[in-house]
């Protein structure tokens, strides 16, 4: 004599709890990711912070200058007197373009402003300092 099992009196069923389980864990992971990643332009620098910092929505060109001073354009390390020439040839006809400046914390005031001064000779050019929200 045999007796009946559970098992074979329950027809098959997937276990939808789980599943959820799983997907939520996934999506969780990847909001999280994509919040910590940010979209850098420049080179990798310690931005001041400054309560008043506001995003820009126009077009830009960013210019970094890492702690030793070092100038680079679009993450290629250039010279003062060719920076000029390669902003010229970034810009689009007919609109105004704005420069930012990615500069480290540590860097000098005198390089920055050095910089700022040589960009500013650009007709159309707005100029912008990057920082970080305090």
């Amino acid at each position: 004599m045999r007796l009946p099992r559970e098992s074979e009196d329950r027809p098959p069923e997937i276990n939808v709890v789980a599943l959820i389980d799983v997907i939520f864990a996934i999506l969780t992971f990847f909001i999280i990711t994509s919040l910590t990643l940010s979209r850098t332009e420049g080179l990798a620098v310690n931005l001041p912070r400054a309560s008043s910092a506001r995003s820009q929505d126009q077009t830009k060109i960013v210019i970094s200058i890492d702690a030793q001073g070092t100038v680079a354009l679009k993450q290629k390390s250039i010279d003062l007197a060719s920076l000029i020439p390669q902003i010229k040839s970034l810009m689009v006809k007919d609109r105004s373009m704005m420069v930012v400046i990615n500069a480290d914390e540590k860097v000098g005031h005198g390089r920055v402003v050095e910089i700022m001064d040589a960009v500013q000779q650009i007709p159309g050019i707005k100029l912008g300092i990057a920082t970080k929200r305090k």
